[in-house]
Formats: structure tokens, C-alpha cells, sequence
């Protein structure tokens, strides 16, 4: 029999392959991975379990913004329904103001009117006095008499038109 290397390399194989069986080294690598397999079926379930929280929280969060959003709508729409009340208030009293104002001063022009009219007919009243008075004192012939009268109606007209002016 020859033996050559390839037996040497044969026979330390089987030895090694004793050796690995004696101290079971195949069930230790078998429990290491099964123990990794355990574990990592583990760390999967919780990966769900945190997905589902995940979730869960995620649908909370959007549940509370879509009730934030409600909320803000609302907000706006009451705010804008205040200011448009406050509006429509202010423009009433505003417009009630102004009637009010506008009463004071048509009322005020009436007495300022009613005054220039006693103004006027006391204006009046002196000059046909004055000139009544010239008239009687000069006691003079026609003519000098319609002259007189006319100067007073002149008199008169430019008094009229000083007061009413």
C-alpha cells in the first residue's frame, strides 16, 4: 500500500470530522443558530409590535390635526362672523351719527334763516323809517320827493343785499 498524502489528508479528515462529533460541535453551532433564529424572530415580532404602536400613535396624531384643522375652521368662521357684526354695528351707529349731524345742521339753518329774515325785515323797517323821516323833514316839492323815495329804494336794495350776504 501506498500511502501518499492524500490518505494523511483523508484520515486527518475523518479525525477532525471525530473530533467536531465527540465534543458536539454540530449541536452547538445547531443551538447557536436556532438561539439567533429565536432571537431575531424576536426582534421581529417586535418591529410589529412597535409598527402597530407606530400606527396607532401616526392615527392619533391625525385624528387630533383633523380636529385641530375643525377647530381653526370654526375659529375663522366665528372671527369672521364677530368682525362682520362689528362692522354692520359700527356702520349703523356710524350712519345714525351722520343723521343725527345732518338734523343738527339743517336745524340750524333754518334758525340762521328765520334770524336773516328778521334781520331783513328790520333792516327794512329802519330804512322806510329813515327815509319817512327824511321825507318829512325836507318836506320838499315832487320832484325832489321821487328823487328822495328812488335813493331810498336804492338805499334799501343795497341794505338787503349787504344782509343777505
Amino acid at each position: 500500500m501506498i500511502v501518499d498524502a492524500t490518505f494523511w489528508v483523508t484520515i486527518s479528515f475523518f479525525i477532525f470530522l471525530g473530533i467536531l462529533i465527540y465534543f458536539k460541535i454540530p449541536q452547538k453551532i445547531k443551538n447557536v443558530l436556532n438561539s439567533s433564529i429565536s432571537n431575531i424572530k424576536d426582534q421581529i415580532n417586535e418591529a410589529e409590535k412597535l409598527k402597530e404602536e407606530a400606527k396607532n400613535i401616526l392615527s392619533d396624531h391625525e385624528k387630533k390635526i383633523s380636529n385641530s384643522k375643525i377647530e381653526v375652521k370654526s375659529m375663522l368662521n366665528k372671527a369672521n362672523e364677530d368682525s362682520e357684526k362689528n362692522i354692520i354695528k359700527i356702520n349703523q351707529e356710524f350712519h345714525n351719527l351722520m343723521e343725527s349731524r345732518k338734523k343738527n345742521a339743517e336745524e340750524r339753518i333754518k334758525q340762521m334763516k328765520n334770524q336773516a329774515l328778521k334781520d331783513i325785515k328790520n333792516a327794512s323797517i329802519k330804512i322806510g323809517i329813515e327815509s319817512v323821516e327824511k321825507l318829512l323833514k325836507n318836506s320838499m316839492d315832487r320832484t325832489k320827493l321821487d328823487k328822495i323815495y328812488m335813493s331810498s329804494i336804492e338805499e334799501t336794495k343795497l341794505a338787503l343785499k349787504k344782509k343777505s350776504s
